[in-house]
């Protein structure tokens, strides 16, 4: 579907979630793909999912990014559901040639991104055993997965869609963090590789630093707790945490509010955090 109306352009990199009910991480625990219907509908997808239907919701065409089409094709029509319009690109982080032609076909599609939110995410590290926590026990290919999604690709993506928001005098690029990106963590068991996370962190600040005067908002949104999803609130240890929980739909709301604010009053920097819980330092 092409943006034939002339609506701003949201581009969500990693519009889907690896907790949704047919998701990587769901299927490896549950063994097996959930009902989505546990969730509301902005819900199922995540973070991702919930952020392109906010955006489509306020009118803009929304452009939805994943490794595999058929990952985003409810998304997709969840978005036109709702009254929305929007498109789904295939993109792998991994590779430098497919974001560069992705971007390609979004320009040629829907235009230039008026928005940019980053919230690619992985699962790598989370399959190694109990007592294998050690970064001696990480194979380099997992390190390798959380360079590639942390640091490369947002680098490489900063680099496609910048230079024109620079021009324009104006655009939003945000990244979607979590709290291992404030200092450096050990990995437990069951946990993916998160140092890189820090690295992003930086690069947010070192782009508020270079375009901020240009006219362009970066901010990075630190997520601060468990998120709501068809996988994660299946699990027994989410049964009870209720508040604990947070609601994508809401962390969608702090996007949109980011992206909103006052040119004179701009937030560069923000973390999400369920009220019961002591925010992470």
């Amino acid at each position: 579907m092409q943006n034939t109306t002339g609506k701003k352009v949201c581009v969500v990199i990693g519009a889907t979630s690896k907790w949704q009910a047919d998701g990587r991480m769901t299927n490896m625990l549950h063994g097996r793909s959930i009902d989505p219907n546990v969730v509301p509908v902005g819900v199922q997808w995540g973070v991702g999912g919930a952020v392109a239907q906010k955006f489509a919701s306020e009118g803009f065409f929304t452009v939805v990014t994943t490794r595999t089409e058929n990952n985003a094709t409810g998304l997709a029509q969840a978005i036109r559901d709702q009254g929305g319009d929007g498109m789904i690109v295939e993109l792998d982080l991994s590779s430098q040639e497919s974001i560069t032609n992705a971007f390609k076909t979004i320009r040629a599609e829907a235009g230039e991104p008026d928005v940019l939110v980053y919230n690619a995410g992985y699962l790598d590290g989370r399959e190694l055993p109990e007592d294998k926590e050690l970064l001696e026990h990480v194979p380099v290919r997992i390190l390798d997965t959380a360079i590639d999604v942390a640091i490369r690709g947002p680098f490489l993506v900063a680099q496609e869609v910048l230079p024109e928001m620079r021009k324009r005098g104006e655009g939003s690029f945000f990244f979607s963090n979590n709290s291992s990106s404030l200092r450096g963590r050990k990995r437990y068991t069951g946990q993916s590789l998160y140092y890189p996370r820090v690295m992003m962190r930086t690069l947010a600040q070192v782009l508020t630093e270079e375009y901020s005067e240009t006219g362009v908002h970066v901010a990075n949104v630190i997520i601060d707790g468990t998120i709501d999803s068809p996988g994660t609130r299946a699990l027994p240890r989410n049964a009870n945490r209720g508040a604990e929980i947070i609601n994508p739909m809401k962390i969608a709301e702090a996007f949109w509010y980011l992206h909103t604010q006052d040119r004179t009053c701009w937030s560069h920097e923000i973390q999400l955090t369920p009220h019961p819980v002591k925010p992470s330092y």
